[in-house]
């Protein structure tokens, strides 16, 4: 890995064929947030005031966890500045955004844009980095989570994807904030609270039954969406010491009407070279890449994607490969000779 580049080296290199409207806000965009706002809202009265068979409310539950994770999928977009500039009103948007998420708008920018932005797969200053096998054989639990067959963890792990995002903002939230100052962290900590006081609150409105098809199984739903996005973020990817998205970074491919009502997070290498942008322009920005870097760039089908993801274990061995802690069988990583088509690992021993 010594022919890493910076994101920065790279940007700077695309930023000069990018039209300057790539890089202003786009207010606009909040038409795909009050749709969506509106379409949650009203299925909460239907579920609220209306009678109906548990499979009717069940099918309007994903139509409120598609639209839970579509607002999650603009909130990022909101706390990277590219929807609205002035703060104040980019926190008030973000934070209404990540509202069903119950993630805060501050902490979100600490976590996200602060730390896993700047730090990408680094194996240390990372948040959202998966454990090297030194660092997870000092865990006892995790080690007997890795006595388990590969494919049983695999089921396990992919279920964990309802929670794994509520989980890890939990988890975020308990990380970061004694890191804000004393004078900011009165507000951090209503901006977790009182979204979980909302939903919690709507218990004693509409009764626990209609509150698990209302917000509990949409919750669930809206996990999974966001994180099958994120799971293929990165981690098919090396660990890097140095932040090279090119490196480290998966751009999935999704149907065009999917990029639409996600507001193109499917194209992410693009993003994290240009997290201020426009995600309207991800597109030219990946032609670019292509010209310019072909052999460096990773792509492909969130299935095949998520097949990988299936086949291969979560722990990471001398930062290009990945490891089953039970047997020893190591895989590549991509750039380091993992071919999702045909995913076949070797033993340790192997030269």
């Amino acid at each position: 890995m010594n022919d890493l580049h910076s994101f920065s080296w790279y940007a700077a290199r695309i930023k000069k064929h990018m039209p300057i409207e790539a890089f202003k806000p786009v207010p606009r965009r909040l038409l795909g947030g009050l749709t969506y706002l509106v379409i949650t809202i009203s299925c909460f009265f239907v579920i609220g005031l209306v009678e109906l068979h548990p499979l009717i409310n069940l099918g309007i539950s994903i139509i409120i966890g598609c639209s839970f994770a579509g607002l999650g999928f603009l909130g990022h977009e909101i706390l990277h500045g590219t929807v609205v500039r002035k703060s104040w009103l980019r926190d008030l948007l973000g934070a209404i955004a990540f509202w069903p998420l119950s993630t805060g708008p501050q902490l979100w920018r600490k976590w996200h844009n602060l730390n896993h932005h700047v730090h990408t797969q680094h194996d240390e200053n990372d948040p959202d980095a998966w454990p090297t096998l030194e660092r997870i054989s000092k865990l006892k639990v995790f080690r007997w989570i890795y006595n388990l067959p590969l494919p049983i963890r695999a089921f396990f792990a992919f279920a964990s994807l309802a929670v794994q995002f509520t989980a890890h903002s939990l988890k975020m939230f308990t990380v970061y904030v004694k890191e804000f100052k004393p004078r900011k962290q009165p507000e951090v900590w209503l901006q977790t609270i009182l979204p979980w006081m909302t939903w919690i609150g709507l218990i004693f409105l509409i009764g626990f039954t209609k509150w698990l098809f209302a917000f509990l199984i949409p919750l669930l739903i809206a996990n999974f969406i966001v994180m099958a996005y994120i799971s293929t973020n990165h981690r098919l990817n090396p660990l890097t010491p140095v932040n090279d998205p090119l490196a480290n970074s998966l751009t999935v491919t999704v149907p065009k009407w999917v990029d639409t009502i996600h507001f193109n997070f499917s194209y992410h290498t693009e993003h994290h070279l240009f997290p201020g942008m426009n995600p309207k322009y991800y597109p030219i920005v990946k032609q670019h890449i292509k010209t310019m870097w072909p052999e460096r760039y990773h792509e492909m089908p969130m299935t095949q994607a998520l097949i990988a993801l299936w086949q291969t274990p979560r722990v990471y061995f001398e930062h290009n490969e990945l490891i089953d802690p039970m047997n020893k069988n190591a895989y590549g990583s991509l750039g380091n000779k993992l071919d999702p088509k045909a995913i076949l690992p070797r033993k340790l021993t192997d030269k």
